[in-house]
């Protein structure tokens, strides 16, 4: 009976250890969201600032066109197609069953025309017309959406097809979209616009862009809606306020005007109750830093990206800095070179931690400039 008391009371410790500790000033107001999936993302930061379910595997539908505007967009900066390129609509496009931009097998599109009909039009067709003109099928051009998925880290998504038709092999997560959509907007900002547009008219035919936020907030500027059966009504949204950038995702909602006012309510979120903190630029020399037994003593130290964090209203300015570097550094260092880290400290508690890199490279010393640092090491 002993044992079994102690063996109950060591469970009892186990699990109240595995239970997360937050800081009193990462509590936020609580968030309900009506959908099955949803992810608030800083695109700067890269942080998470309100989730659920992010990872579970869930029927993307349209969704599914974010990547493949991503190969066509790979595929125009590589130059293996240009925009003004024209493109022969086989049968297989031309009969797409889902939404369409209504291109047809004997009347001339081009590559700009397709890609607005993927964005705004949300055409079955374009894609297939696109996969086609860039990999020979879809099912090849599906083979290197996969692909970019895995480079990407989208760790829990599956393709099957160019357009998001309901397959049960065919899966992402709202937490791998976010990646996703950060990633058309970091790697292709000259084609990223074209995610605001509101409407665009081919074949005589107008139709407009399903992302209603478009229309009712000054600060969305993209992206997708997808609505399949099986995952009802979905939505990838980007909006910029000021200096920050926001992405949220969600998946499985009741209808198109849900979409809106849940994704509304995510971004409202983020930008009320969150700041973005950018202490440092890339390559800016934060310090000069001793080296011994180099052609110089001093190196100049700092960053090989910008530095972001993202924490809740009012916490950013209690943030500190804290640097620790190698010693002692011993030439020669090359540039760009790890040489220590910041941790970024707020109530005595990790923020974040990037490292500390060369922002020049020194050259080892001659004999003599060795032997005399040599000499003042031994007194240091």
């Amino acid at each position: 009976m002993k044992l079994l008391l102690t063996l109950m009371k060591q469970f009892i410790l186990f699990l109240f250890l595995l239970m997360p500790v937050f800081p009193a000033w990462s509590q936020q107001p609580e968030l309900s969201i009506a959908a099955k999936s949803f992810t608030l993302t800083d695109f700067h930061s890269g942080q998470t600032l309100a989730s659920s379910n992010p990872h579970e595997r869930l029927d993307p539908a349209s969704l599914t066109k974010l990547m493949t505007a991503y190969v066509v967009f790979s595929a125009l900066k590589q130059e293996r197609i240009k925009l003004d390129q024209v493109v022969p609509v086989s049968k297989k496009a031309w009969r797409m069953a889902g939404s369409r931009m209504f291109i047809e097998p004997n009347k001339p599109v081009t590559v700009d025309e397709l890609i607005h009909g993927v964005i705004v039009q949300s055409g079955n067709d374009a894609c297939v017309a696109l996969a086609e003109l860039i990999a020979g099928s879809e099912d090849l051009l599906v083979h290197m959406m996969n692909e970019e998925a895995k480079r990407l880290g989208m760790h829990n998504t599956h393709f099957t097809n160019s357009t998001g038709l309901t397959h049960p092999d065919h899966y992402s997560t709202a937490n791998d979209l976010a990646l996703l959509a950060g990633a058309i907007i970091r790697d292709f900002p000259e084609y990223y616009p074209l995610y605001s547009l509101r409407e665009y008219t081919y074949n005589g035919i107008t139709q407009q862009n399903r992302n209603r936020l478009l229309w009712t907030d000054p600060n969305v500027d993209g992206m997708k809606t997808g609505w399949t059966e099986a995952a009802g009504y979905c939505l990838v949204t980007s909006a910029k306020r000021d200096h920050r950038r926001l992405i949220s995702v969600v998946m499985g909602t009741a209808s198109p005007n849900a979409r809106s006012i849940e994704s509304q309510r995510l971004l409202n979120y983020g930008f009320q109750f969150f700041d973005t903190a950018h202490p440092y630029k890339k390559n800016q020399p934060v310090a000069n830093v001793q080296i011994w037994k180099g052609t110089q003593n001093k190196i100049k130290v700092g960053f090989n990206q910008d530095i972001y964090f993202s924490l809740p209203k009012g916490k950013v300015e209690g943030v500190k800095a804290r640097m620790e570097y190698r010693q002692p550094l011993i030439a020669p260092i090359d540039q760009g070179q790890e040489i220590g880290k910041v941790k970024f400290v707020l109530d005595g508690l990790e923020v974040a931690t990037y490292p500390l890199v060369a922002l020049e490279a020194v050259d080892t010393a001659n004999f003599f400039g060795r032997a005399w640092d040599n000499l003042k090491m031994l007194f240091n």
